[in-house]
């Protein structure tokens, strides 16, 4: 192992998640004043940069595409907490807030972290290249359950709004984790090579051939730290959420940009890292994290909504807007278009990006 990866236990990504969730016991369930929200931002964005860091060691250890899926499904797991949380202590606008993050997630893996990461993979290599089979099957499933799960409850006709029966809650919930399942046994097991980082030669990269990776005892350690850090970065963006409610309704936005912004926060450390791995020349890692992440925020969230719903009072909103769904299905076209070359330059990058643009900008102005 380099002195370099060896050196991260005496390093501030250690003790921040520490400080983080030990800040979050504190404040939890209470009300706070502006320097102490202040302070979680703070506190939030390093457990995000130490969560980026650890998962970075851990995908290291397990190499691709295992790495991908650590930070993704931890992320997603600790974000359906985060949503249920919310929707039993939020009332009724809380109804629409699992649809309002869950589409926003899609929109920002799909277009910001996918457009983000060719935008820095092709101004570093003039193309951006990557495998368009693990892609293009990885974009196909997110098409899928976007559709059965945000879609099509604006067009059932067993409850009146844009809600399913419990029974089509049922089958949608079922549907999306078995994709989402069928998906995983996919990228590790039958396809593996597909999903693999490739070089722009077209070579595939099944290790990294520079740095010897941690060991054992030191991957564990990443791994404890990753969730720590992931429970700070959730927990302390639920103590901000309260400011950012009432900066939103003092703004006089939609409640749906609450949904915007926690969505925001929580794929911060997937970002980062998909970012970090497209500047080294690893497209298809950056692109295993955005879709990955993408499906994982619908394959998981959708079931874990449904047993939820047991036990939570009042209706849940599901189905998109006209506006969401035509951002959805331009989104679908242009990503289609995007993935099937297996290779793209930066104007890829810069539509995936305007349209994250226009999302967030109708978010806040319908």
């Amino acid at each position: 192992m380099t002195p370099k990866i060896r050196s991260y236990l005496s390093h501030w990504t250690v003790y921040l998640p520490v400080l983080a969730v030990a800040t979050l016991v504190l404040t939890w369930g209470r009300d706070l004043p502006p320097p102490v929200v202040g302070l979680l931002a703070v506190l939030l964005a390093g457990a995000v940069l130490a969560a980026v860091h650890h998962a970075e060691v851990v995908a290291h250890r397990v190499g691709e595409p295992f790495g991908s899926l650590v930070l993704a499904v931890a992320v997603t797991i600790i974000e359906v907490a985060l949503i249920v949380t919310l929707m039993i202590s939020g009332g009724e606008k809380s109804q629409s807030l699992a649809r309002d993050t869950v589409f926003a997630a899609v929109m920002i893996t799909c277009n910001g972290i996918l457009g983000l990461s060719l935008l820095v993979g092709a101004l570093r290599r003039r193309i951006a290249v990557f495998n368009p089979e693990g892609t293009g099957a990885a974009f196909a499933t997110v098409a899928m359950i976007a559709t059965l799960s945000l879609v099509l409850p604006s067009f059932t006709t067993s409850r009146p709004g844009p809600q399913f029966s419990p029974a089509q809650l049922g089958f949608a919930a079922i549907a999306s984790l078995g994709l989402y399942l069928l998906f995983v046994t996919v990228q590790t097991r039958r396809h593996r090579d597909y999903f693999l980082p490739i070089t722009t030669e077209g070579r595939v990269v099944d290790e990294e051939e520079h740095l010897d990776p941690p060991t054992n005892r030191d991957t564990l350690i990443s791994l404890g730290l990753l969730l720590l850090a992931l429970v700070g970065v959730v927990g302390l963006a639920k103590g901000v959420s309260p400011a950012v409610e009432s900066g939103v309704v003092d703004a006089g936005l939609p409640q749906s940009v609450v949904g915007v912004v926690i969505a925001l926060l929580v794929l911060l450390p997937e970002t980062i890292a998909a970012v970090r791995a497209a500047s080294r020349d690893r497209m298809q890692t950056s692109l295993n994290l955005a879709l990955g992440s993408a499906m994982a925020s619908i394959g998981l969230t959708i079931p874990a909504i449904a047993v939820a719903m047991i036990w939570l009072d009042g209706p849940l909103l599901l189905g998109l807007g006209g506006t969401q769904m035509v951002l959805l299905a331009l989104t679908v076209v242009v990503g289609t278009l995007t993935v099937v070359p297996g290779r793209a330059n930066v104007l890829q990058g810069g539509v995936h990006l305007s349209l994250l643009a226009a999302f967030l900008f109708l978010a806040a102005s319908p």
